[in-house]
């Protein structure tokens, strides 16, 4: 009797098997691949120009995402739980950082001081991206902690106002809009999902809209007055034309290279925007290039793969183990998805101009970095899922 029930027990573990998403790997290991190929068509020009070597930005970018595969590959072979323990540590660490930019590690580029300076290895580090995942961790952690407590008004308020601190260090210090918006936008989504009570989030939707229409109402009424440059954006964001000598000679650049491009696009390589009219086009302005050279049919096909990447995320987090892992993988989701969509209606003109890259496939060593060091974490979190024969 006793061989038996030793019998059955070997074969149920026999028959437990741990989730390993190959297709999630497979669609990153693409988009970074393609990535590089964009990058090195919409740079090859300046690069030249600039350093004499046409995979300057290439080379770059390559290093920073071997640095960040091995990251990942380290990330996902350790228990995620284990960071769990990080998360109040990551929170102060990433406020830490983010006012180094003003000391004299600080980095300026392009007007904008928003990164440090990593001695030895040549590499600049962007303290906003620590940020994002550092908040990521932080409020998986608060959400497990709270339980159904978060439900509460009192809850929600607490998980709303703890990401504050850091966006308003980013917003104030470095002038990093968009990052102080993506991180807000994933404390939102993370809450949501928590506690997805529909009428809290409509009010605060609604409250939102109202005060971004009034302060644009406000702006265009004063045709900008000393709003700074963050008014010249949005009235070149409404007449991009009227403003094509300023701060709507980018977008209107993005959208001939995007008219231009027509169905299947002018082929790899034969973008005629990259060659000094759009200025640093493997940026932030890299889906122009991909709709100049690829036309429509390379766009949607990019933002299919988004639609897949995200997809395999949220079957992750519905089988995930526990409610932590399940967090950690929404906050990762809301990251990409967010920023994913802000570059894409920046480039369309559908929202005001600001600086946001496109996941993966931007030029950006930091970014690509931490993203591949969240994908480790996706991909820990898939590995404890089991699948049992029944």
């Amino acid at each position: 009797m006793a061989m038996q029930r030793t019998a059955v027990r070997r074969k149920r573990r026999e028959q437990t098997e741990f989730f390993f998403d190959y297709s999630l790997l497979f669609i990153v290991l693409f988009l970074l691949g393609f990535g590089l190929v964009m990058i090195y068509s919409a740079s090859s020009y300046e690069a030249f120009q600039d350093f004499q070597d046409a995979s300057y930005y290439l080379k770059k970018q390559l290093i920073a995402m071997i640095i960040g595969l091995v990251l990942m590959i380290v990330v996902a072979n350790i228990p995620y739980h284990f960071w769990e323990r990080f998360a109040f540590l990551g929170y102060f660490v990433s406020m830490a950082l983010v006012p180094l930019v003003l000391t004299p590690l600080g980095v300026e580029s392009h007007g904008a001081r928003r990164w440090i300076r990593i001695p030895g290895i040549g590499l600049n580090l962007q303290p906003a991206e620590v940020a994002k995942l550092g908040m990521i961790l932080f409020l998986a952690v608060m959400v497990c902690k709270m339980g159904k407590n978060v439900r509460t008004m009192k809850g929600f308020f607490v998980m709303l106002l703890v990401p504050l601190p850091v966006v308003a260090e980013v917003y104030l210090i470095t002038k990093n809009l968009s990052s102080a918006i993506i991180i807000m936008g994933i404390s939102v989504l993370m809450v949501f999902v928590a506690s997805p009570d529909y009428k809290k989030f409509i009010i605060i939707g609604a409250a939102g809209v109202a005060a971004v229409a009034l302060l644009i109402f406000l702006i265009v009424s004063s045709g900008g007055g000393d709003g700074g440059f963050r008014s010249e954006r949005i009235l070149a964001w409404l007449d991009p034309e009227g403003h094509s000598q300023g701060k709507g000679f980018q977008t209107l650049q993005a959208l001939y290279a995007i008219g231009s491009g027509g169905i299947f696009g002018k082929g790899l390589g034969q973008s005629m925007q990259k060659l000094s009219f759009l200025p640093e086009a493997q940026n932030d302005m890299i889906f122009s290039i991909i709709c100049e050279e690829l036309g429509l049919f390379g766009a949607i096909a990019v933002i299919l793969m988004f639609i897949m990447l995200l997809w395999r995320m949220m079957v992750i987090a519905n089988n995930a183990e526990d409610l932590f892992g399940a967090m950690l993988v929404v906050g990762v989701m809301g990251h990409i998805a967010i920023q994913a969509i802000l570059n894409i209606a920046v480039v369309t003109n559908t929202i005001p101009n600001t600086g946001i890259s496109l996941p993966f496939i931007s030029y950006g060593g930091s970014s690509v970095m931490f993203l591949l060091i969240e994908i480790g974490l996706v991909l820990s979190v898939a590995k404890h899922i089991q699948l049992k024969e029944l």
